[in-house]
């Protein structure tokens, strides 16, 4: 009798431990996105917005720049081009040797004013490499901008531009990111204080 409780007890515990993992699982794996935040945070008498139109040529240029000047890229060198995708290249360690590597990714504005990147296309070098292993790898190695978060398992990049810190306070929304038609049009939202 004594050795039938003690089994139920173990294997009572050992559930709760189980469904104690299943749910960090599930909750780690949920994106932490706060779609209104850059709406609610900004009251229009506290910031005059100012409508920026450029093209992809400038933006690259400028993220480029920042990248550097802010020193994310490292010790591992990568870069950002926009072309009709949002293109990633880079060099990966694998054991002594720094392999090439290439990623596409398909932008998609949000609601609030957030870029998404999709995962398209991958390429490292001459290996055929899972994409999520890729994007956990990037993660891992790579310093990534403030604001910046993989998400290997859903093979996408978020790109929270109200998380990033700018001069001032300045805050910025995406209006239109069309890469094909060349079409970038932000807004920027600068405080004014009384």
């Amino acid at each position: 009798m004594k050795d039938q409780k003690w089994k139920k007890l173990f294997f009572l515990l050992l559930g709760v431990i189980v469904a104690c993992i299943v749910v960090l699982f599930v909750l780690m794996n949920i994106p932490a996105t706060d779609k209104e935040y850059i709406l609610e945070n900004i009251k229009e008498e506290n910031y005059v917005p100012f409508k920026i139109q450029t093209d992809k040529q400038d933006l690259n240029k400028l993220i480029n720049h920042y990248l550097k000047k802010e020193g994310l890229t490292g010790g591992i060198d990568y870069q950002v081009i926009l072309n009709e995708e949002v293109e990633l290249y880079g060099l990966i360690p694998v054991f002594s040797q720094d392999i090439q590597l290439k990623l596409t990714f398909e932008p998609r504005i949000l609601d609030n004013g957030d870029i998404e990147l999709q995962q398209k296309s991958i390429s490292v070098g001459q290996l055929q490499l899972p994409v999520s292993f890729v994007l956990k790898l990037i993660e891992d190695k790579y310093k990534l901008p403030e604001g910046v978060t993989i998400h290997p398992g859903e093979e996408r990049i978020y790109v929270s531009l109200q998380k990033m810190k700018l001069k001032s306070d300045v805050k910025v929304k995406v209006d239109e990111f069309n890469l094909k038609t060349d079409d970038i049009r932000f807004s920027l939202f600068v405080p004014v204080k009384d």
